[in-house]
């Protein structure tokens, strides 16, 4: 396989393409010769004809060698045909970045600890790596290593569980780590352990609130450790049903109406907050309006 696949990434750097037998019906939109020479190029590369049928289906008017580039440095990864093809199904627009671009990024990649089957579950669950500019992926990584305070070893079990994490606006990542941290009294240990960055902050946040409003979590003092706290991963991997069922000891109910007063809550602290910066603002104001008029005088 991986013969072919060095074959077909050179065919692609090539101009031309040489006669195939014309046993594969061409895609809609390409003409015979076009979608028979591309079919049988990707059955080189360990395509079935239905899945050659797919790819030649996304992005008809792409040139053959991006295609086949594209898909063969997924297949380099170690994706099968079939992942390869989903990736590609759900992000069609990799499939016009140049070769290059997936090379190095899927280096870049495997330079932070992500490497054979953690690499390719990452990719798959998350395209948008290929496509993250740079800066912000150093961003997303100098925050959780120099801030957050993750080891390597660390980083590497987050990106591997969560790679979305590196999405993420670094500011907003750095709050859902404090609250967890400050908040919650969690050590980046146990953060990792239950892939804290799986959920999203909005939930995280009702979940501990509303433990906490029923007596059911405590934020440890510094340096202590609250063992009757539930645990973590709990928290945040139990199915709302249980969760409230076996943590929070609340029906469905209750917790859909303590979601809407604690969102009405943000809502007037929000306003509150925006009308305290109007009147320092207009406070401001005055005193520059005075200064200045005691300075013409």
């Amino acid at each position: 396989m991986a013969a072919r696949l060095l074959r077909a990434c050179g065919r692609a750097a090539a101009t031309g393409w040489a006669p195939v037998p014309r046993r594969f019906p061409a895609a809609p939109g390409l003409g015979p010769s076009r979608g028979c020479g591309e079919a049988a190029g990707l059955r080189a590369m360990g395509f079935s004809e239905e899945q050659a049928r797919r790819l030649l289906g996304l992005q008809p008017r792409l040139g053959p060698t991006r295609r086949e580039a594209a898909a063969a440095q997924l297949l380099l990864l170690g994706l099968s045909a079939e992942a390869a093809l989903q990736l590609l199904e759900r992000s069609p627009a990799l499939l016009r970045m140049p070769t290059e671009r997936l090379r190095e990024r899927a280096e870049e990649l495997r330079r932070l600890g992500l490497d054979g089957g953690q690499l390719r579950r990452a990719v798959s669950r998350c395209p948008q790596l290929f496509t993250l500019p740079r800066r912000r992926m150093a961003a997303a990584v100098r925050l959780l290593r120099e801030q957050c305070l993750f080891t390597a070893e660390q980083l590497r079990e987050v990106l591997g569980s969560s790679p979305a994490v590196l999405l993420e606006e670094p500011r907003r990542l750095h709050h859902h780590f404090q609250y967890a941290y400050f908040r919650m009294g969690i050590q980046q240990k146990e953060m990792v352990r239950a892939r804290l960055f799986r959920m999203p902050f909005a939930e995280l946040r009702n979940r501990h609130i509303f433990l906490e409003r029923r007596g059911l979590y405590q934020t440890p003092h510094k340096g202590q450790t609250q063992s009757s706290n539930p645990k973590l991963r709990d928290i945040l991997q139990l199915p709302e049903k249980d969760f409230l069922a076996s943590l929070a000891l609340a029906s469905p109910e209750e917790y859909e109406v303590f979601k809407k007063l604690l969102a009405r809550e943000e809502e007037e602290e929000e306003e509150e907050e925006e009308d305290r910066d109007a009147l320092y603002t207009e406070e401001d104001e005055d005193l520059d309006s005075e200064g200045s008029k005691r300075a013409r005088e």
